[in-house]
């Protein structure tokens, strides 16, 4: 998860008034300094992290909080807010026809930005193109077309035209017919008048909509400088911060466009073009503080399901509650997981499960599961088309052909036979449930009934 030690830390923070009837001021002195350090070593500024702590101390002890709330609940709602409202809004992008400009230093993930915008607008109905006019860096052209190509997207460029200015403007007649179009320029070690005046050219050429800076996380508080140099030199409708995943300065790039009038568009993490979420101030603090995000979760569901379904027409999920569940679908279901991106990322998603129940785990526990899962794909290469729709008829024989086969331990292949008896009888729980059983069931799975994942059938393997 983005973030994850300032997550983990504030969670950490806010247990410690798990049972409390009240809280004293001590209580909230003491929090507040655990907030501030968890802040600070996520690299926020200085002068963000006292205002942030001041605001969340005066409304803890001045604002009366509602009936029946508990004061663990009362602070943690003061956090979420006071929180959302340091991210600021997102940035304005509506679904038409539109001209994007993106603007950044070497090394800030232009490049990929581009392709992973470009995605993100085709999936939602939209006909995207890349503009690539960067001719300074050795490989761009070359790079942004193999991205484009991944993202399935129009693209344009010229390797052969030294003017960027002039392959904007060809570009722009090349990609007529697209709904949305991305223009990517060059980058430096740091902004002088030569990228300043490149720019400021390209943009008069395109005439942007929206102008938007592509800040890399890394980069913590010096963020705070270059948001505001690109702010003055060419101005910015909103930001794009990359590499979210590998880093605990994060906080530092979130809170520098605290410095500028723009906002948040993307946030960026991992190396696929799919690696792309929008930027919700409301989702993204409710998934910091383990409360979930149930709308970026319903997005990627949907996705995953309907990227799924492109593979294989005939492939209803119903109807794994109608009949019988056979190895197929598991697989199927595999694929969607897959398609829903990075596993700790979804569980972080889900309300009662993402938060202090990953905070739990060991650090590599989702990287074990992952690879369990690509071990199980591989296993169900290696089997005859009776045995993935009767997955009963597997012995000790076959087993050991399927061994062979697939170059995996017998251990292996009885994990994923156990894991799809456990599973299907779960779908056996659900079939003739009527609509208050299925909502009952969800309300005490959102309350943590059931023990959590345990509490779901048997999915503790994966």
């Amino acid at each position: 998860m983005v973030l994850d030690n300032l997550g983990s830390s504030l969670r950490g923070t806010l247990d410690n008034l798990r049972g409390k009837s009240r809280i004293s001021e001590e209580d909230i002195e003491d929090i507040v300094k655990e907030i501030q350090r968890s802040l600070l070593q996520a690299d926020v500024d200085v002068a963000l992290v006292q205002e942030l702590s001041n605001n969340i101390k005066t409304r803890a002890l001045e604002e009366d909080p509602p009936a029946g709330t508990t004061p663990r609940d009362w602070v943690l709602r003061i956090v979420y807010e006071e929180l959302v409202e340091l991210v600021g809004e997102s940035t304005d992008l509506p679904l038409e026809e539109q001209t994007i400009m993106l603007a950044g230093l070497y090394g800030s993930g232009k490049t990929t930005t581009a392709a992973k915008m470009a995605w993100w607008f085709s999936t939602k109905g939209l006909r995207p193109a890349i503009i690539q006019t960067d001719t300074d860096r050795p490989g761009a052209y070359d790079q942004s077309k193999e991205m484009a190509e991944r993202a399935e997207v129009d693209f344009y460029g010229d390797p052969d035209e030294d003017d960027p200015v002039k392959i904007a403007r060809d570009g722009l007649e090349a990609t007529e017919e697209a709904d949305v179009r991305i223009v990517d320029t060059a980058g430096r070690d740091g902004l002088n008048e030569e990228l300043i005046e490149q720019i400021e050219r390209i943009e008069d050429e395109v005439q942007p909509d929206r102008d938007l800076l592509v800040l890399d996380a890394a980069m913590g508080q010096s963020a705070k400088s270059q948001a505001a140099d690109f702010q003055e030199a060419i101005g910015i409708d909103g930001v794009v911060i990359t590499k979210l995943d590998g880093t605990a300065k994060g906080g530092g790039a979130l809170a520098a466009v605290d410095e500028t009038d723009s906002t948040i568009a993307f946030l960026g993490s991992g190396e696929t073009v799919k690696d792309i979420e929008r930027f919700e101030p409301s989702g993204f603090i409710s998934r910091l503080l383990g409360m979930g995000d149930l709308k970026q979760l319903t997005e990627r569901v949907e996705r995953a399901m309907q990227e799924t379904g492109e593979d294989e027409d005939d492939w209803d999920p119903e109807q794994m509650l109608e009949g019988s569940f056979t190895l197929k679908d598991m697989r199927k279901q595999m694929e969607t997981m897959n398609n829903m991106g990075p596993l700790d990322q979804v569980m972080d998603m889900i309300p009662g499960l993402g938060g202090g129940l990953m905070d739990q785990l060991p650090d590599d526990a989702m990287d074990v599961t992952q690879e369990r899962m690509r071990d199980f794909d591989v296993i169900m290469d290696s089997m005859t088309e009776e045995e993935l729709e009767n997955p009963r008829i597997i012995g000790q024989e076959r087993t050991e052909r399927i061994c062979a086969g697939s170059g995996k331990p017998e251990e292996r292949v009885r994990e994923l036979l156990e894991q799809h008896k456990q599973m299907s009888q779960m779908l056996k729980q659900f079939q003739g449930m009527g609509d208050g059983d299925m909502e009952r069931m969800m309300k005490q799975m959102q309350q943590g009934e059931g023990g959590g994942m345990g509490g779901m059938g048997g999915m503790g393997p994966f």
